[in-house]
């Protein structure tokens, strides 16, 4: 059962090939860096939901915050820094310090601030490792709704209108509920 964050702490570490991959991130010394969303999310709900394999995951979201280095070509470089580590995981890098102009929001302050942005409580998670190898969690919404299997917008995500109908959209895109047949889906 998980109830909190040692608990979802604890059942990344005794993940192997969680922990290689967050280690693997962990390698290039990004600043401010997490690996976040699906990949955390995931598997909490998988193994709340009592599956044997991993759910597919199209992507391992790696994000990190350097405002005097904003050029996309930087993050395909750290990509591809990370797919001669370990070429068969799907990475995605993306630094938050420029992230804002693509969502056409104010600036983001720190990967954290970015998470909080997230559109579904459930998914602003974020993992990493410190320098010593301890496994760290962000949750800037908390854990009880991804551990309660709630899917439910962040305030970010209730501001406005616009927000909103991304939130919804994605709640139909995404059909989690076809893949996690437990979670509660909340409207806006």
């Amino acid at each position: 059962m998980l109830r909190n964050k040692e608990d979802i702490v604890s059942l990344i570490q005794q993940d192997d090939r969680m922990m290689e991959i967050i280690k693997a991130a962990g390698k290039l010394d990004l600043p401010d860096w997490w690996i976040c969303a699906g990949f955390v999310r995931s598997k909490i709900w998988d193994t709340l939901h009592g599956f044997d394999e991993r759910t597919l995951i199209p992507d391992v979201d790696v994000i990190y915050f350097d405002d005097t280095q904003v050029d996309e070509k930087t993050e395909k470089r750290l990509e591809a820094e990370l797919k001669a580590i370990l070429p068969d995981v799907p990475w995605s890098v993306k630094n938050q310090a420029r992230m804002h102009r693509i969502n056409d929001i104010p600036p983001y302050h720190s990967c954290e601030d970015a998470i909080s942005k997230f559109p579904e409580t459930a998914t602003a998670l974020g993992v990493k490792v410190d320098k010593t190898n301890n496994l760290i969690l962000t949750a800037p919404w908390g854990v009880e709704d991804v551990v309660q299997l709630q899917l439910k917008p962040t305030p970010f995500f209730q501001e406005t209108t616009e927000r909103a109908a991304i939130y919804e959209t994605r709640i139909m895109k995404k059909k989690w509920k076809s893949i996690w047949h437990n979670i509660d889906v909340h409207p806006i």
